[in-house]
């Protein structure tokens, strides 16, 4: 069968991006012995006319789009970012007769929804790798694709529950005849996620609803032969995409170590969650080429870091940032303000926090997207906003009383004599 996959996504938020989950799953569809082209809209300026050749030239059997965002999470204006893939499928239903299948991270937050209110045939939460080779082959045979896991049809929601690979190493790493690269090299970070899944439950993050609550990895000689790959294609900067890179540590040190024995020459940042990093850990990843990393430690009081679930203190906060500016790491902080139980008093102890650190950067964000099924999401219930997943498609904010028209105002006084700051635009 003839498949063509579509990345959506067009967002450059921090960097542009590189669409590693959909080439995952084209090297899984390649595998199972089908023909899959890509098409990656991220750099492209006329949409309608990639699609248009893409859809003519190759005439696929199947198509397949990936939603990697619904908005762009910000409260002051927010950006529904569902319009635009509506318009790639009015293109595809123009050009092509073909089934569409949604999938992809945002897809996965809100499979009911999404597919609802995009109008596609099939919808796939989660892992694509094996559901979506399993769907081609039913469609092929004629067969039932009712009773498939994480596969949503209208009005259709999946029989059973999903299910979630555990040996990632089973699943195919894509080669460079699918990720095509947009980009000069020298200015590209491949992205590289080396394990998926967050068992630590944040009050408002999705991460759960798309990778599980099980932390799975891949082996350290699959990484590592993978970036080896890539550093011998001319790349030489990576960006791992695990959300807590240093969980478990003794993995992380096994990657560093392992990159350090090949001398791959390599520049990489990587997420970290703000505890479990010892000076070990750091020293390593630095000898093992790290540059930056990024710390959504969220708030500057130990209070609001109880009601968001944090599994860290201030104090572990400071240690690894100080760890990592000894190492000549960049550090890049994230502050997540207006939670529940937010008042002006512990925004202002995190911003004071947050400047003691003397980070690089440092980036904040007023009001809390809300998930649904999240302890956010309940919350907002009880005090009486709609939280249903449907509801919940349409971007809304969670920002504490008493903070909306004081919290603008203070971000811009802070902000003035700090450039490395980077607030809501108000405007």
């Amino acid at each position: 069968m003839r498949v063509l996959l579509i990345s959506a996504n067009t967002e450059k938020i921090t960097m542009p991006t590189l669409p590693l989950g959909l080439a995952c799953v084209a090297a899984a569809t390649q595998k199972a012995g089908h023909e899959v082209a890509m098409v990656d809209l991220m750099t492209e300026k006329d949409t309608p006319s990639v699609l248009k050749r893409a859809l003519e030239g190759f005439r696929p059997d199947l198509i397949g789009i990936s939603v990697r965002n619904i908005d762009d999470q910000n409260m002051a204006h927010a950006r529904f970012l569902l319009d635009p893939v509506k318009d790639i499928m009015a293109v595809c239903r123009r050009f092509s007769e073909a089934k569409i299948v949604l999938g992809g991270a945002g897809y996965s937050i809100f499979p009911e929804a999404a597919l609802s209110f995009l109008g596609a045939d099939i919808g796939i939460q989660g892992e694509g790798e094996v559901i979506f080779p399993d769907l081609i082959g039913r469609i092929e045979r004629g067969a039932s694709l009712l009773g498939l896991p994480g596969l949503y049809l209208p009005d259709h929601a999946p029989r059973c529950e999903r299910r979630f690979v555990k040996d990632l190493d089973r699943l195919p790493l894509p080669h460079a005849d699918l990720l095509s690269l947009p980009f000069q090299k020298e200015d590209l970070w491949m992205p590289i996620q080396t394990r998926r899944g967050c068992p630590l439950g944040c009050s408002y993050c999705s991460t759960g609803m798309i990778e599980g609550r099980m932390l799975r990895r891949h082996s350290l000689e699959t990484i590592v032969e993978w970036i080896a790959q890539w550093r011998k294609a001319g790349v030489h900067q990576f960006y791992f995409v695990d959300n807590t890179f240093n969980l478990p540590v003794s993995y992380a040190k096994e990657i560093c170590r392992n990159l350090i024995d090949q001398d791959l020459d390599i520049k990489w940042w990587s997420i970290l969650y703000p505890k479990h990093g010892d000076e070990e850990l750091v020293a390593c990843m630095a000898r093992a080429g790290c540059q930056q990393v990024s710390m959504g430690f969220e708030s500057g009081s130990e209070q609001i870091l109880k009601n968001l679930n944090k599994r860290f203190t201030l104090e572990e906060v400071r240690q690894i940032s100080e760890a990592l500016s000894e190492q000549g790491i960049k550090r890049m902080g994230f502050l997540l303000l207006g939670s529940p139980g937010e008042t002006r008093k512990s925004v202002e102890k995190s911003l004071s926090f947050a400047d003691s650190l003397k980070l690089d950067n440092l980036k904040i964000t007023a009001g809390v997207r809300i998930y649904p099924n999240t302890p956010l999401a309940k919350k907002a219930i009880e005090e009486g906003m709609d939280a249903s997943p449907h509801g919940l498609l349409f971007p809304r904010f969670y920002l504490a009383k008493g903070l909306g028209e004081w919290l603008p105002e203070t971000l811009k006084d802070w902000a003035a004599t700090r450039p490395h700051w980077v607030i809501p635009d108000y405007r």
